[in-house]
């Protein structure tokens, strides 16, 4: 046994005395290393790195964590002005990952109003999409119901519903339910 391993006077070896009590049986006498008090910018960067977020988004969820108003604003504005809060780069990145979950444009346009984006804002974004509504459809009704969902009228119907569901305009959902598998 070596020296360090010899029990104490408590029994256990290397002078432990066992986890949360110290030598003198008394709760919390360890010392832990607190960790300093992140600042709001901090706060706002740490909730940016795990993704984009509006900035209506990123100062409500700040405040909500108890944070002075006035210092979050400061805090968003020099955020977005160093780059790391975009709300063209955050609308973008909504419609992209909106769009391969099957949703269409009118879903996405009320979401993107729900972030706190002006009409301005929502256009460029939706604009930005360089894909094919009716295909996005067409490839959703493939997925959900088979190659021969165009043949069944009880499917075109609820095929119908699907996308009027997830935000489809009328014209899409017309063009991708009538379509032509030959096409």
């Amino acid at each position: 046994m070596a020296i360090d391993d010899a029990p104490d006077d408590d029994g256990l070896p290397g002078g432990d005395t066992g986890g949360l009590f110290g030598p003198d049986g008394a709760a919390g006498s360890r010392r832990r290393r607190q960790r300093p008090v992140a600042s709001t910018t901090q706060r706002a960067l740490t909730l940016l790195v795990r993704r984009e977020h509006s900035r209506k988004e990123l100062t409500r969820k700040l405040v909500t964590r108890g944070l002075d108003p006035v210092d979050v604003d400061e805090a968003v504005a020099k955020l977005a002005d160093a780059g790391w809060q975009d709300d063209r780069r955050f609308a973008e990145s909504l419609v992209r990952s909106r769009v391969s979950g099957g949703y269409g444009p009118i879903h996405i346009r009320a979401e993107l109003g729900t972030h706190g984006l002006d009409s301005d804002a929502i256009a460029a974004a939706l604009d930005s999409f360089d894909g094919d509504w009716v295909e996005n459809a067409r490839d959703l009704i493939r997925r959900r119901f088979g190659e021969a969902a165009s043949d069944d009228l009880a499917r075109r119907r609820k095929a119908t519903d699907l996308l009027m569901r997830r935000g489809f305009p009328g014209d899409v959902i017309r063009a991708a339910t009538r379509f032509d598998p030959d096409d």
